[in-house]
């Protein structure tokens, strides 16, 4: 068996480390930025900490920032027009996951327009160029999109998150600057920060699973785990660091191993009812590990160890009960809401939302093999 790894080719981290973005931009010789924001970065002024650099070298720039938390195609049909009549020759993404993707999806079309139609990028498009070039800036410790070969966008016409996968949309440069981490809210960085533990915990169990992206899951599980909740209750600069190194780790792993059920059937929801990606995840994520781990308890003895637990002596079912509970009471250490019922999601939407999960592009990767029912059973466990 081959087994491929795909990586971005440079990334800057720590505090300030955005200057670095002068520097590869005079290296690089681009002449015009697009930069690809939203509009509450832009009002929080945490955009301005990276324009306020174009203005230093006197680069010309033009700002998109009207995309959805859950970013959809007409975001990505508006920004390609901003796109197009800018003149830029390079991307500048600034923010969550949700600019992240509609940046990586913008580029990719830029560069191979015969799939301007954006519904064909769906799974794994055969697109031939790699896409515009992109920076990528996260203002979000969860999604590491900086760093992977995947991003998602929504179909609102088919209710369905379009997760397309394709190493042409990789950024040329990521910058992981902790301090633009900093000024999200608690809830924010609560659920991006138990998306990126959903990333490494998924992406270790995964049917995929191999030598280097468990090395990768393995770190990430243990930086995540160790800080999250200082990061999220105490502003914790070491903890908040620790995070966005975790969640980047995680990006490098489970982007070329891919995910499982918890994602899917968080994709559902994102689609259906417009739930925050991260918030999904968080929530579903101990009821799911719990199911999975019947059929893989030799991965949770590892992940217990990176919790560092000891797991020796415990049964299988112990040591699967072990790691569950202590994400359960990471989760609620956070502030993670404890039920569907709790967000809104009506209890006579289950069955649909199943039929969409089982669907999923990440449903193939997960350790145990699944049905329909199992997705409806595993719904209506989250419900209440």
């Amino acid at each position: 068996m081959t087994n491929r790894i795909i990586l971005n080719g440079t990334s800057y981290f720590g505090y300030n480390a955005r200057r670095s973005l002068v520097d590869e931009i005079k290296g690089r010789g681009y002449r015009k930025a697009l930069v690809v924001t939203d509009k509450s970065l832009l009002e929080a002024n945490v955009t301005s900490k990276v324009t306020e650099l174009l203005d230093e070298i006197l680069l010309p720039y033009e700002v998109y920032s009207d995309i959805k938390p859950n970013p959809n195609v007409e975001n990505v049909n508006e920004g390609l027009n901003v796109l197009r009549n800018s003149n830029a020759d390079f991307l500048i993404a600034v923010g969550g996951g949700s600019v992240i993707d509609t940046a990586k999806c913008m580029s990719i079309i830029m560069t191979n327009p015969e799939f301007d139609d954006v519904v064909s990028l769906d799974g794994t498009a055969a697109t031939k160029n790699p896409g515009m070039p992109i920076i990528a800036i996260p203002t979000t410790a969860g999604t590491a999109a900086e760093v992977t070969i995947n991003y998602v966008i929504t179909d609102d016409k088919r209710k369905k998150k379009m997760v397309c996968v394709d190493p042409h949309d990789i950024p040329v440069v990521a910058i992981i600057d902790p301090e633009l981490m900093e000024t999200m809210p608690k809830s924010l960085a609560a659920a991006t920060g138990m998306d990126a533990l959903t990333h490494a915990m998924e992406g270790y169990i995964t049917k995929s699973a191999w030598l280097i992206p468990d090395m990768f899951h393995k770190q990430a599980m243990n930086l995540i785990y160790h800080n999250l909740s200082k990061a999220v209750n105490e502003k914790d600069k070491d903890s908040i660091e620790a995070v966005g190194y975790g969640q980047y780790i995680a990006g490098m792993g489970f982007s070329n191993v891919g995910l499982g059920i918890v994602h899917s059937m968080a994709h559902s929801l994102g689609a259906y009812f417009d739930t925050p990606h991260g918030l999904a995840n968080a929530l579903l994520l101990p009821h799911i590990l719990r199911w999975n781990g019947k059929v893989c308890p030799d991965r949770f003895r590892d992940i217990g160890h990176e919790f560092g637990f000891e797991m020796d002596n415990l049964s299988d079912e112990e040591a699967v009960d072990k790691v569950c509970n202590a994400v359960d009471k990471l989760s609620r250490e956070v502030g993670i809401p404890r039920t569907l019922k709790e967000i809104g999601i009506p209890y006579d939407a289950l069955e649909m939302l199943s039929e969409q999960a089982i669907n999923d592009v990440c449903t193939g990767g997960n350790p145990r093999e699944v049905t329909k029912e199992d997705i409806l059973a595993l719904y209506k466990e989250a419900y209440e």
